[in-house]
Parts: C-alpha cells; structure tokens; sequence
C-alpha cells in the first residue's frame, strides 16, 4: 500500500511539473511574439512545425495572420492542462487587444530539448456576459 501511495504521489508531483514546464514554454513563446520576436518564438516550436514553415519569417507570418490573439495577447489564462500519453493538452483563455476571448488548445510534445508546441487549436469561446 505504501508503494502505491508514493508511486501516487511521485506521478502527481511529475504531472504538475510537466504542467509548469508546459506553461513555461507557451509563456515564454508569447513573450516573444508580444516582442515581435519570431526567432525566439519559432525555437518553442516542435520539429512538425518548424518543418512546416522552414523560417521563423513564416512561421511569424502566420502566427499575424492566424492567431493574431497570440501575437498581441491582452490577458493569458491557464485552464486545464491533459497528458494524452505522450501529448499533452493546455488549454489557454486569452483576451485580445479588443477585450474578444479566445479559447485555444495547445498540443505539447516532449522531445530531446525539452517541451515543444506541436499546434493549437482555436476552441470556441466561453460565452460571457449579462
């Protein structure tokens, strides 16, 4: 029983530290965007992604033109995050610069460098108001 209960506490104390290194690495990738910091921005990318988009210039690109929420984010909230056995989900609420919120999903992948995002998806909005 014993051995059970640590083994419980030791894969909670890992979730939570994946969670926290997960949110690092969303965090510090809109840092970067906030800063028009596209190289920076595309080395939190996962390597799905980079070859996607091969530079930074179009990775940014993208970002301005797609996920505009995220390059000048308002307010960033952390939701619920999810280990799907190897990919993670975090789910993120995120107010634009015009006060709109935005619900995404970002997916996480674990590789040799650390966390990495391997895509986000745009999730409906929680409706708000009186």
């Amino acid at each position: 029983m014993k051995r059970l209960i640590a083994a419980l506490i030791l894969a909670t104390g890992m979730a939570q530290a994946d969670e926290g290194a997960i949110r690092g690495v969303i965090g510090s990738q809109i840092d970067a965007f906030k800063v028009d910091d596209f190289d920076t921005a595309f080395t939190f990318a996962a390597p799905n992604i980079q070859g996607m988009f091969g530079t930074a210039d179009r990775f940014g690109t993208m970002v301005r033109q797609g996920y505009p929420m995220v390059w000048q984010p308002g307010t960033v909230e952390y939701l619920g995050a999810d280990d799907q056995g190897g990919l993670w989900t975090q789910d993120v609420l995120i107010t634009d610069g015009f006060g709109r919120l935005h619900k995404l999903r970002y997916s996480m992948v674990e590789t040799a460098d650390g966390w990495k995002i391997a895509g986000v998806e745009i999730l409906r909005a929680p409706e708000v108001g009186a």
